[in-house]
């Protein structure tokens, strides 16, 4: 119960929104696959925003010290992932810009996501919402919608 109250850290740059807890980017509200190397690369990346972040910090905080990978082929995999994943490019960089032997700069403007609580998201009316999400449902108040639409077409199928 302790973990619903939690508050949600949510990034955003372009059209993509990056809900550090939950682990997932999405864009423009689709949830977009990145496996967790490259996922933990970006949330670095997007915490340093404008910094250049050094290959030995990625080091660091992506494989921990006792961890023996092939680190250049690692660091440049999760990269490559990432760059997928954003649609980005190393020769005309929009989010990610490599500095040649030293390591990645985050580009593009980032903006935190005002928090919200989610033991208390179902409370938070309309008007105290992004537009982006007031104006659309969210996909449980979806599924519940169409849930609730089959069990009266059955029941009348029924009777």
């Amino acid at each position: 119960m302790a973990q619903s109250a939690d508050l949600h850290r949510i990034l955003c740059f372009g059209s993509f929104a990056v809900d550090v807890v939950a682990g997932e980017l999405r864009r423009q509200g689709l949830k977009i696959r990145l496996q967790e190397q490259p996922f933990r690369l970006l949330v670095l990346l997007l915490d340093r925003a404008g910094d250049v972040v050094t290959r030995e910090e990625v080091r660091e905080a992506l494989w921990p010290a006792d961890t023996y990978v092939d680190f250049d082929h690692s660091l440049n995999t999760a990269v490559r992932k990432l760059r997928e994943a954003l649609g980005d490019s190393a020769e005309a960089p929009r989010y990610v810009e490599t500095i040649p032997r030293r390591g990645y700069r985050f580009i593009a403007p980032v903006a935190p996501l005002p928090s919200v609580q989610v033991a208390d998201s179902a409370n938070v009316p309309l008007a105290s919402l992004p537009p982006s999400q007031a104006a659309r449902p969210s996909n449980s108040g979806r599924r519940l919608l169409i849930l609730a639409i089959v069990v009266v077409i059955c029941t009348a199928a029924l009777i």
